[in-house]
C-alpha cells in the first residue's frame, strides 16, 4: 500500500515499501545524483545502459523484451550537443535528435505496452538542451578545446527564445524558433502517452552545477587560475541549478502524486546574467573572474547556431516547480557555488 509521509523539510511524498524507479541515462553526471538520492530514500532503482550489469537493462532489451516491473521511468539520455570536437554539421544533428527521439520513443512504447505500466514517467529536457549531458564537457583556451586555459560558464538554452526583457515560466510560449527549440518540442512530444494511466512529468533543466561533472568540472581550474570571465557581452541570462536540486526536483516528481506537467528545473534566482555568474564563481574561489571569451572564438568552435546557445539567454523562473511544494536547497547562488567548490 502507498501511504503519504514527510520528509525532513516538510515536503509530503507518496511512498511505496520497494518502490523501483527505472532510470535510461542513468550513469552520468545528473543520473549519478539521481540514484543516489532515490536509494538514499529507499528506492531499489534499475538503470537503462547500453551495457549490461547488476540492476541493469539494455536499451536493446528495453526494445525487445518490454519493460519490467517499475514504479515510475526517467530518461536523461542524450548526445552532448555542445561537443565542440564534433562538427555542426547535418550528421551531427541526426544523431543529436535521434538520441533524444529514439531513447524517448523505446521507453514511452515500453511504458504504454506494460501490463502495469508504471505510475511516473519523467522526462528531463532543458530550458533547452540540458548541460552536463556527459561527464565530458567543454574547456576552451583562446579557441582551442580540451586544455586548462580560459574558460566561461556554459549557459544551455533551446526551448524559451533568447531575450534580455522577457520572462519565462512553464506556460511560456516556445519551441518553435530554430532547430534546438523545435528539437525540445519534439523530445517532448516523442514522452507523450495516451491516457492518463500514468502521471507524464517533463523538467525542463537549467546549467546543473556540482562538484562532480558538469560545467563547474571544466571550469575550475582556470578559473582557480584568474583565467575565468564571462561569455561573450556577458549579460544574457544564466539559468542554472544545483545538482542537489535537480536530483530533488526529478525525485519530487518520482514520488509525489500530484506533480504532472512541465516544470521549469531552475534555481529561483532566475535573473542571474552570465556576467554575474562569472563574478559569482570567482568570489566563491577568491579569484578574479573578468576575462571576456569573445564572442568571435566561440562561433569559430562552434558554429553560429550552436553558439547562440552559449551567447544569448533567458530569464527562466520555476513557478510551477515552487507551486508543487518543491523546497530548494540552493535557491541562491552565492550558496550553491560555496557548496561547489568546498
Amino acid at each position: 500500500m502507498g501511504r503519504l509521509k514527510q520528509n525532513r523539510r516538510g515536503e509530503r511524498r507518496f511512498l511505496r515499501e520497494g518502490t523501483k524507479p527505472c532510470t535510461g541515462g542513468g550513469t552520468g553526471f545528473i543520473g549519478t545524483a539521481l540514484t543516489q538520492l532515490l536509494k538514499a530514500r529507499g528506492h531499489e532503482v534499475m538503470l537503462v545502459s547500453r551495457k549490461p550489469g547488476p540492476d541493469r537493462i539494455t536499451w536493446d532489451e528495453l526494445d525487445t523484451s518490454g519493460l519490467p516491473h517499475c514504479d515510475a521511468a526517467v530518461n536523461l539520455a542524450g548526445e552532448n550537443i555542445l561537443n565542440p570536437l564534433r562538427r555542426w554539421n547535418e550528421s551531427f544533428q541526426k544523431e543529436v535528435l535521434n538520441s533524444r527521439l529514439e531513447t524517448t520513443q523505446i521507453l514511452a512504447r515500453a511504458i504504454n505496452k506494460a501490463p502495469q505500466p508504471p505510475q511516473a514517467w519523467v522526462l528531463v529536457t532543458g530550458v533547452g538542451a540540458k548541460e552536463g549531458e556527459t561527464k565530458k564537457n567543454i574547456a576552451w583556451s583562446r579557441g582551442r578545446t580540451g586544455d586548462s586555459g580560459q574558460t566561461s560558464a556554459v549557459p544551455l538554452a533551446a526551448y524559451y527564445q533568447p531575450s534580455l526583457t522577457a520572462e519565462y515560466d512553464e506556460d511560456s510560449p516556445g519551441g518553435d524558433f530554430d532547430f534546438f527549440s523545435n528539437l525540445v518540442t519534439k523530445w517532448e512530444a516523442a514522452a507523450r502517452l495516451p491516457g492518463e494511466s500514468t502521471r507524464q512529468v517533463v523538467v525542463r533543466s537549467g546549467v546543473v552545477l556540482g562538484r562532480e561533472g558538469g560545467a563547474i568540472r571544466h571550469m575550475l581550474l582556470p578559473f582557480r587560475l584568474g583565467l575565468g570571465g564571462p561569455i561573450g557581452p556577458g549579460h544574457q541570462f544564466f539559468p542554472w541549478i544545483h545538482i542537489r536540486d535537480l536530483a530533488g526536483i526529478l525525485a519530487h516528481a518520482v514520488e509525489a502524486s500530484h506533480v504532472q506537467g512541465v516544470l521549469n528545473g531552475v534555481a529561483p534566482a532566475s535573473a542571474t546574467t552570465n556576467a554575474e555568474f562569472a563574478k559569482a564563481f570567482g568570489a566563491a574561489l577568491g579569484r578574479p573572474a573578468f576575462i571576456p571569451l569573445p564572442s568571435m572564438v566561440v562561433q569559430a568552435v562552434f558554429g553560429r547556431e550552436r553558439a547562440i546557445m552559449l551567447l544569448e539567454g533567458q530569464k527562466v523562473v520555476p513557478r510551477r516547480t515552487l507551486a508543487t511544494g518543491y523546497q530548494y536547497s540552493f535557491p541562491e547562488l552565492g550558496a550553491a557555488l560555496k557548496e561547489v567548490v568546498a
